[in-house]
C-alpha cells in the first residue's frame, strides 16, 4: 500500500505576513493556487483523497495534502482553494499554540472540521527533537494533544504528524498507545509501514521556493522530483544524529540570516538564537485549558 503525501505549513499574504519562523516554509497564497493548481493539471481532479478512507485504497494510490503547524492560513486561505477542486485538507494542529496571534483558534478549527477537512495532532508543544524525549513525555505529547482536539471537535482524534522531522519508532510506538492510527513522517516517500497497528506515511515537503511544477509532479508520481527529495533527506538524517542539538542551533542560525529576505520589512531580527524563540515571546498569549506543562 503507497501513497503520496505533499506536507505544506502556512499560507498567508505576504505583504502583511506575521513574521514566522517558518518562513522557510510559509508561501504566499497566490503562490499556493498556483501549486494546487499544477496538481490539478498533472494529477487530476480524483487524484487528492484524504486518510478518513485510508482502509479502502489499497488499489490505488491516493495523493494526500497536509498542513503543519495549525496556522491561521488554514483557514483564510487554504480550505477555500482546495474546496473549490473538491479536496479536503489534513491539518496538523499544535495545540499549545490555538488561539495565538497567527494561529488557528477553537471555533475555527471545528468549523475546518464540519466542513470535512481532517484535524489531527501535531503535538502539544512542538518538540524540536521530538525522538530524544522520554517515552512518558513523548506520551504526554501525543495524548494530551489528541485529547485537547478530540474535546474541541466532540470525536476522538486518531491522525497525527511528526514535528520537526524527528521520528523514530519511539516516536511512532508512543503515538501507537495514545492512540494514534495514522502517523505521518517527514520521511520522502510513498512506501507505507505499520507499528503496533498504527499506519505510518512518510512525506515530501513543499518550501517557499519550491516551483509550483515540482508539487504537481510529485503528485503526478514522477519519479525524479521524489527521488531527489528522497536523496536529500537520506543525506541529511545521518547529519542530524551526528550533530544532536547543534543541528537545531545551526538551522535556526542559518534561517534566522536569511529570513529578511524571505519576510520583508517587518522584521523580528536575527539573533543566532532563533527566529523561533523569538516568534513566541512577541506572540504568547493564552492557549489551551490543557497542555503538556
Amino acid at each position: 500500500m503507497k501513497a503520496v503525501s505533499l506536507a505544506y505549513h502556512d499560507v498567508t499574504d505576504a505583504k502583511g505576513a506575521l513574521p514566522s519562523y517558518g518562513a522557510l516554509y510559509r508561501l504566499d497564497h497566490k503562490d499556493f493556487h498556483n501549486h494546487i493548481l499544477s496538481i490539478w493539471q498533472q494529477a487530476g481532479q480524483a487524484a487528492v483523497g484524504f486518510i478518513d478512507r485510508f482502509r479502502r485504497w489499497e488499489g490505488d494510490v491516493p495523493v494526500f495534502l497536509t498542513f503543519d503547524d495549525g496556522g491561521l492560513g488554514a483557514y483564510t486561505y487554504v480550505a477555500d482553494n482546495l474546496e473549490r477542486y473538491g479536496w479536503r485538507a489534513h491539518f496538523f494542529i499544535t495545540t499549545d499554540w490555538i488561539g495565538r496571534t497567527g494561529f488557528l483558534d477553537r471555533q475555527q478549527i471545528r468549523e475546518l472540521r464540519s466542513r470535512g477537512h481532517v484535524i489531527g495532532s501535531h503535538s502539544c508543544s512542538h518538540p524540536e527533537r521530538m525522538s530524544h524525549l522520554s517515552w512518558d513525555r513523548l506520551l504526554r505529547e501525543w495524548r494530551e494533544s489528541s485529547t485537547i482536539l478530540s474535546d474541541i471537535l466532540g470525536e476522538q482524534v486518531k491522525v497525527a504528524s511528526v514535528p520537526d522531522g524527528y521520528y523514530s519508532r519511539k516516536v511512532g510506538k508512543t503515538a501507537a498507545a495514545a492512540g494514534i492510527e495514522v502517523l505521518f513522517t517527514s520521511e520522502a516517500t510513498s512506501a507505507t509501514s505499520a507499528l503496533d497497528g498504527c499506519l505510518i506515511l512518510g512525506r515530501y515537503f513543499i518550501q517557499v521556493h519550491t516551483p509550483p511544477a515540482v508539487s504537481g509532479a510529485i503528485a503526478a508520481q514522477r519519479l525524479w522530483p521524489r527521488w531527489r527529495q528522497t536523496l536529500l533527506w537520506g543525506a541529511k538524517k545521518p547529519i542530524k544524529a551526528l550533530t544532536g542539538q547543534s543541528y537545531g542551533a545551526v538551522r535556526r542560525y542559518l534561517l534566522s540570516r536569511v529570513l529578511p529576505q524571505v519576510t520583508g520589512p517587518n522584521q523580528i531580527g536575527n539573533s543566532p538564537r532563533g527566529v523561533r524563540a523569538q516568534f513566541e515571546e512577541r506572540n504568547a498569549a493564552p492557549t489551551a485549558k490543557r497542555s503538556c506543562d
